[in-house]
C-alpha cells in the first residue's frame, strides 16, 4: 500500500491514535447491553485496559492486569509501536467485521473468569500493508474485581513467554541494466556496507545521530533520522541490519568517519553499483535520504540503496521490485521463533537498452581527448534504435539527449529539404556572398564569399549567406512543418528525459532566415540530429527507440521524406565529406561519409559560448556530435568512424 512518507513520518511523531469503529463499541450498543450489570461484568475491565494501551496510557493498561509484575508489563505495552516502527495502532473490542466476530459473543464468563475478543490493526508505516489480527484475553474476578491475567499472547496470540515482535524486511539482488547484447553496463566494485546489532546498542538514538550527521552531504541531503531510529527498534536485534552501502572508491573519507563511531558494523563486498558505460543514461546508486525518498515513495526506506539519477532511478521499482515484509516473533537470543505475516513483494527485474557496447566504446573513446565537454549521440538509420549515447566533461548530464545547442548550418539539412521540396533541384545555381540581407537583418559567411555554383556545391562548403538567401522563397510555416516531420518539438515518448528540439514560429524574414541557418530560438540536442541524419539515410524520420525491456510504449509515427529530395540531400551531405567543409571526416572504405558540420557563437545566460558541430551517416549507422568550443567535429567524427 503506497503511503505518502511525510504523511506516515508526522502521524509517528504526533502520535495520533484513534479509535476504531470496533472500539467504538466500548461505549455503544455492546457498552449498553452490559452497564446493568456492572458490577458483575468484566466489560468495563476490557474497555479500560483496551483504551488504555490504545492511547499509551501503558501504566494504566498494567494496573488492570495481574499475573505478573505491573512494570514488566507496561514495559511490554510499550514497547509493541516500537517494534513494529508502528505509525498507529488501532484496537477495538469484538472480532472485524472480516473476522466474523458478533457483539454477543465478545465476552464469554464462566464463574469467576472469563475470555474477551478484541481485534488489533496495526500501520506499519512504509513497511507493509496494515497488519490485522484477532487478540483473545483471559480475565479473572480478584476481590470482586475483573483484571486481565497478563500474557504475552496479549500482544499476540502466537507471541510465547521471553518473546517480541520485530519486523523483517528481505529484499533480493537489484536487477542488471543492460544492452542489446545482453551485456552488462555495470561494474562491480569494492563497497562497504554500514549497519548495526540492534540489540548491542547502548544508545540507539545517538548512534544513529552521528550515523545520520556524518552522511550528509555537501549539498544538504540526509536520511531521516527518525525514521532510521523506527528501523533499528523494529529489527530482530542480533541479526545485522544494513543502514547504507558505499562505493569506497567515492566514499573512502565518510567510510572511516563511520567507522569511528561507536555501534557501526562495516562489510565489505563488491557490489554492481556503478556504470561501466553510458554513465549519465544508466545512472547511478546512492542511499535513500529523506528527499530521494520523496521522489521514489514507499515501499523504500532511509539508508536502501536506490536509483538516483537516469535510468536506475527512472525504472527504480522495476530495478529493485519490492521488499518482502514479514512480521515474526523472535526470542532474547534474536533468533527467530515463527512468521506471524508476511507481505510478499515483487521481484527485481532486469533493464534492457538498445545501446550496443561497441559503438558506445567508440563513441566514448572518440570523445575522450577532448579538453572540453562534449556529446555524442549514434542511431541506427533503419529503426530507430539508439546505440550510443556518450557525454565527456559533462558534470553528469546527459547533454548527448538532453542538450540543448543552436544547430547552427547543420540544421540546413531541414531547410534543403524544404526548398528541395518547393522545387530546387541540387544542380540549380545559386549564390554565396560574403554578406546577405534578409529583411533587413546582415548574415555572414564564416568562410567569406564564394563565386556562383550550384546548390549542392555551396550547401558542402557550409555558405550561410546561400541558404539565408533562399529562405525567401519558402514561408515560415512550411519551414516549421519540415522540422516537425524531422521530430523536432514532438513528443518522442521516451521514458528517459530526452530534447526533442525548438524551431519556432518566425515573426518576419529576418527570423525565417536565422532559423533556416539554425541561429537565433533554434535548439537541438545532438539525439534530434542523429534522428535528423538517420532520415536522410533511410528517407524516413524514425522516433528514437532506447528502452527494450519495459519497453516504451511509443505511438508516434514515423514520417516519410520525399523521395527526390532526401536524394538530393545524400549527394549534398556526401559532397560537405568529399571536398567540402567536412572532408576531416573522410575515412578509407568502400562505404561514403555523408556529414555537415558546423560552428556556432551564441550567447546562453549572458555569457558567449560555441558549439561545433558534425552531423552525417555511414551506411545505416547515423550520429551527431555536439563539442562546447572551437574543435573540428569533423576529425572527431573521423576517429569514432575508424574506431
Amino acid at each position: 500500500m503506497k503511503r505518502d512518507p511525510r504523511a506516515v513520518r508526522r502521524a509517528r511523531v504526533r502520535k495520533v491514535i484513534s479509535l476504531t469503529a470496533g472500539g467504538a463499541l466500548l461505549a455503544g450498543s455492546a457498552f449498553a447491553f452490559f452497564i446493568d450489570y456492572a458490577e458483575a461484568s468484566a466489560m468495563p475491565a476490557v474497555r479500560d485496559f483496551l483504551i488504555a494501551w490504545q492511547v499509551g496510557n501503558y501504566k494504566a493498561a498494567a494496573e488492570r492486569t495481574v499475573g505478573a509484575d505491573p512494570r514488566l508489563v507496561a514495559r511490554a505495552l510499550s514497547q509493541v509501536r516500537d517494534q513494529l516502527d508502528a505509525a498507529s495502532m488501532k484496537l477495538g473490542l469484538g472480532l472485524s467485521s472480516s473476522a466474523g466476530g458478533e457483539a454477543s459473543d465478545v465476552i464469554v464468563r464462566n464463574g469467576n473468569e472469563a475470555t474477551a475478543r478484541f481485534s488489533v490493526t496495526i500501520d506499519l508505516g512504509e513497511n507493509g500493508e496494515p497488519f490485522s489480527y484477532a487478540g483473545q484475553m483471559r480475565l479473572r474476578r480478584v476481590d470482586g474485581k475483573w483484571r486481565v491475567v497478563w500474557s504475552p499472547s496479549l500482544i499476540h496470540p502466537q507471541l510465547s513467554e521471553g518473546q517480541r515482535l520485530a519486523v523483517v524486511t528481505e529484499t533480493q539482488q537489484r536487477g542488471d541494466v543492460k544492452d542489446s547484447r545482453g551485456r552488462s553496463l555495470l561494474r562491480k566494485v569494492p563497497a562497504d556496507v554500514i549497519g548495526v546489532y540492534p540489540g548491542r546498542l547502548r544508545d540507539p538514538r545517538r548512534t544513529i545521530g552521528q550515523l545520520v550527521a556524518a552522511a550528509t552531504d555537501a549539498d544538504g541531503r540526509r536520511l531521516d533520522a527518525e525514521r532510521l531510529l523506527g528501523r533499528v527498534r523494529s529489527a530482530p536485534p542480533e541479526t545485522f541490519l544494513p543502514l547504507l552501502m558505499l562505493s569506497r572508491a567515492e566514499h573512502a573519507d565518510l567510510i572511516l568517519r563511520l567507522r569511528r563511531i561507536p555501534g557501526l558494523y562495516v562489510e565489505s563486498i563488491l557490489a554492481p553499483v556503478e556504470p561501466a558505460r553510458a554513465a549519465e543514461l544508466v545512472g547511478t546508486l546512492g542511499p535513500a535520504t529523506d528527499d530521494r525518498l520523496q521522489r521514489v515513495g514507499a515501499p523504500y526506506q532511509p539508508g536502501d540503496t536506490i536509483g538516483v539519477s537516469g535510468i536506475q532511478f527512472l525504472h527504480q521499482r522495476h530495478l529493485a521490485g519490492t521488499p518482502t515484509v514479514k512480521v515474526v516473533a523472535v526470542d532474547a537470543t534474536g533468533e527467530q521463533q515463527k512468521v506471524l505475516a508476511e507481505w510478499r513483494g515483487r521481484d527485481p527485474q532486469p533493464v534492457s537498452v538498445s545501446l550496443d557496447s561497441r559503438w558506445q566504446d567508440r563513441a566514448e573513446a572518440a570523445l575522450a581527448r577532448l579538453p572540453v565537454p562534449a556529446s555524442m549521440a549514434v542511431v541506427r538509420a533503419n529503426n530507430g534504435e539508439v546505440l550510443a549515447v556518450a557525454n565527456h566533461r559533462t558534470g553528469g548530464r546527459n547533454q548527448a539527449m538532453e542538450g540543448k545547442y543552436p544547430p547552427g548550418l547543420t540544421f540546413g539539412i531541414v531547410t534543403a529539404e524544404a526548398l528541395l521540396k518547393s522545387g530546387m533541384s541540387g544542380q540549380d545555381k545559386t549564390e554565396c556572398p560574403a554578406t546577405a540581407t534578409v529583411g533587413g537583418r546582415q548574415f555572414t559567411n564564416p568562410g567569406g564569399g564564394r563565386a556562383d555554383n550550384t546548390f549542392q556545391f555551396h550547401f558542402g562548403f557550409s555558405c550561410a549567406t546561400t541558404l539565408a538567401s533562399l529562405s525567401t522563397r519558402i514561408d515560415g510555416a512550411t519551414l516549421v512543418q519540415e522540422a516537425a516531420r524531422f521530430g523536432f518539438g514532438k513528443d518522442w515518448q521516451l521514458s528517459v528525459p530526452a530534447f526533442s528540439g525548438h524551431v519556432p514560429m518566425p515573426a518576419n524574414d529576418a527570423e525565417k532566415a536565422a532559423i533556416a541557418i539554425g541561429e537565433g530560438p533554434v535548439r537541438v540536442s545532438p539525439l534530434g540530429m542523429a534522428l535528423t541524419a538517420a532520415a536522410v539515410d533511410a528517407g524516413l524520420w524514425r522516433p528514437p527507440l532506447l528502452m527494450r525491456s519495459p519497453q516504451d510504449a511509443q505511438t508516434i509515427q514515423p514520417q516519410p521524406l520525399d523521395a527526390v529530395p532526401a536524394g538530393d540531400l545524400k549527394l549534398m551531405m556526401q559532397r560537405a565529406v568529399h571536398s567540402g567543409t567536412a572532408r576531416a571526416a573522410r575515412v578509407p572504405g568502400p562505404v561514403a561519409v555523408h556529414g555537415v558540420v558546423a560552428t556556432v557563437d551564441y550567447q546562453e545566460g549572458g555569457r558567449p559560448r560555441t558549439v561545433s558541430w558534425f552531423v552525417g551517416f555511414r551506411g545505416d549507422i547515423a550520429f551527431a556530435i555536439a563539442i562546447e568550443g572551437k574543435v573540428s567535429a569533423a576529425s572527431v567524427a573521423a576517429r569514432f568512424l575508424a574506431g
